[in-house]
């Protein structure tokens, strides 16, 4: 572990929070690469070329989550899967391997206190967060805990999984995660210093382009842009790239660590991020994010989390 790591270290947050010590979970499942073929990525494969591109955002709000400064990275070629890995996908990994994730090991994962009942028992809140309540026996399977279920979200992001669970779907299925650089890359679809996948306005001509929160944070969605939580991983138009829902939805693990200066002083070319870190990035936003207190839907965004840490609103999507 490298002597400045304090500002890599998950901190509570209002988008996901961080699972703490909150007490210790049995050793992971282990998962073997598949012996036949993985599912094909929902939306398929969509091939990149690389090259240099302007990665960063040089006036981010959050200035702790080190999105600038604005700097010229150069990748070499990539596929990335053109959606989030949905539930379907992570069903047939779980149904081939055993698998259990960080929230079924632990027994809890973190839910929006709006989805569940009205009368559900008061249960732990996250710090300084307290729409994000500690819900047990929830998990991929049933995303508001007992009583929910997957019925019309086959084709929605799997979402409480951790980023130890996106390696281990990863191993079986023979892919990876992509790089944070890689991730941005892909999603400005070759726009430059563009705030969103199509361009400078979030709603150009008065046309939802992304599914984030409406209304007012946390007492009222409106559900303008039609969805109240998840939506299907192709919902909305492709970016210039061919891919979905790169800002709003879910949240979307990299494969870096996460670190807000790391990046200042390069290397710049092919970038995997800080060798040492206990958090790990996030990019994209979610259906959660409001401009009022979250404005992390937009293409430079970033965030960290505990690898172990699983949300309802946290997915990812797969490169090779």
């Amino acid at each position: 572990m490298s002597a400045d790591t304090s500002s890599d270290r998950p901190r509570s947050s209002c988008c996901a929070p961080p699972r703490g010590e909150a007490q210790a979970a049995e050793a992971p499942t282990p998962v073997a690469a598949a012996e036949a073929a993985a599912p094909p990525p929902h939306g398929g494969w969509r091939t990149l070329e690389g090259g240099a591109f302007l990665m960063g955002c040089a006036d981010g709000p959050y200035p702790e989550d080190g999105e600038g400064p604005v700097r010229e990275v150069t990748l070499s070629g990539f596929e990335i899967a053109a959606t989030a890995v949905t539930n379907a996908e992570f069903a047939a990994f779980v149904q081939s391997t055993g698998y259990a994730t960080d929230a079924e090991r632990y027994g809890w994962t973190f839910v929006f206190a709006g989805f569940l009942p009205r009368r559900f028992p008061p249960t732990r809140a996250a710090a300084g967060a307290s729409w994000w309540r500690q819900v047990h026996e929830a998990d991929w399977r049933r995303p508001e805990g007992p009583g929910s279920g997957l019925r019309g979200r086959q084709d929605h992001p799997v979402v409480h999984v951790s980023h130890d669970d996106a390696l281990a779907y990863c191993r079986w299925a023979g892919v990876r995660l992509p790089t944070e650089a890689e991730w941005e890359y892909a999603a400005r679809g070759g726009l430059t210093g563009k705030p969103y996948p199509w361009g400078d306005e979030r709603e150009p001509g008065g046309e939802h382009r992304m599914n984030v929160w409406q209304g007012s944070f946390p007492d009222r969605n409106t559900a303008a842009d039609g969805y109240v939580g998840t939506c299907p991983v192709d919902a909305f138009p492709p970016n210039g790239y061919g891919l979905y829902n790169t800002t709003g939805n879910v949240w979307e693990w990299c494969a870096d660590r996460f670190n807000p200066r790391y990046h200042r002083k390069g290397p710049w070319t092919d970038p995997t991020g800080p060798r040492f870190g206990q958090a790990r990035v996030l990019k994209g936003g979610s259906h959660m994010c409001h401009e009022s207190y979250c404005f992390r839907y937009r293409t430079s965004a970033r965030m960290g989390n505990s690898p172990d840490s699983s949300t309802g609103n946290t997915g990812f999507r797969v490169a090779r």
